[in-house]
């Protein structure tokens, strides 16, 4: 972990249970987020949107996984215990960008390839637009939390909310010139510019799990 500001035990725990509420509403909108991206995807045949739904499934598991690191603190576990578990949220969260990396290169190069030209989703910009409306206020407030509590992976997730930020207005563009001028390779193409942010946030991630990240 990180070297934190020096917070009283009884500060340290408001900045806990901050960070359990903050990564419960996380899990929550990304359930909601990952349902909807992934089956309005699956309808119209569109690589952006279901690589943004899989995204939304990664962030939810890297929540659960940081939910149990923050709360087993709160509980009283050892520092060394906790360390461990920030480990292990960090292999999640890096482990699972690789793989929505490989995912997102693979269908969007098949669907150029191939020339298959997605439908329209209008619930798909709608629930793009709703994430970009309340995400960059998750991720700052997460990352002002993991910058007091000295957490890496909270500070990880937090970036990873942000870059969220970027997702969904790379999904909008997409989708939006797909839908209102007939551009079907805008949607592919929108997957594959989320690509090197999607390995990047892989690659910080695995460093900071092997504790190799800057403090």
């Amino acid at each position: 972990m990180t070297n934190p500001p020096t917070v009283s035990a009884t500060s340290r725990n408001q900045l806990l249970r901050r960070g359990l509420r903050l990564e419960s509403l996380t899990i929550v909108w990304n359930v909601v987020e990952a349902v909807i991206a992934v089956g309005a995807g699956s309808i119209a045949g569109s690589v952006a949107l279901v690589g943004f739904g899989l995204d939304s499934v990664i962030e939810t598991l890297a929540g659960a996984a940081l939910y149990g690191r923050l709360r087993a603190e709160l509980r009283g576990t050892s520092l060394e215990v906790s360390e461990i578990h920030e480990r292990r949220a960090l292999w999640i969260v890096g482990v699972t960008f690789l793989l929505l990396g490989a995912y997102i290169l693979y269908e969007a190069g098949e669907t150029l390839w191939l020339g298959q030209a997605p439908e329209r989703s209008i619930v798909g910009m709608l629930v793009a637009a709703v994430s970009l409306a309340l995400m960059p206020a998750l991720g700052w407030a997460k990352y002002r939390t993991g910058l007091a509590l000295g957490s890496r992976a909270l500070l990880a997730d937090a970036k990873e909310t942000l870059v969220c930020v970027y997702l969904s207005l790379t999904l909008l563009v997409g989708l939006g010139l797909n839908a209102w001028l007939g551009w079907w390779w805008a949607d592919p193409v929108a997957a594959l510019v989320m690509l090197p942010f999607v390995l990047h946030e892989a690659w910080e991630a695995l460093e900071e799990a092997r504790g190799e990240g800057e403090d």
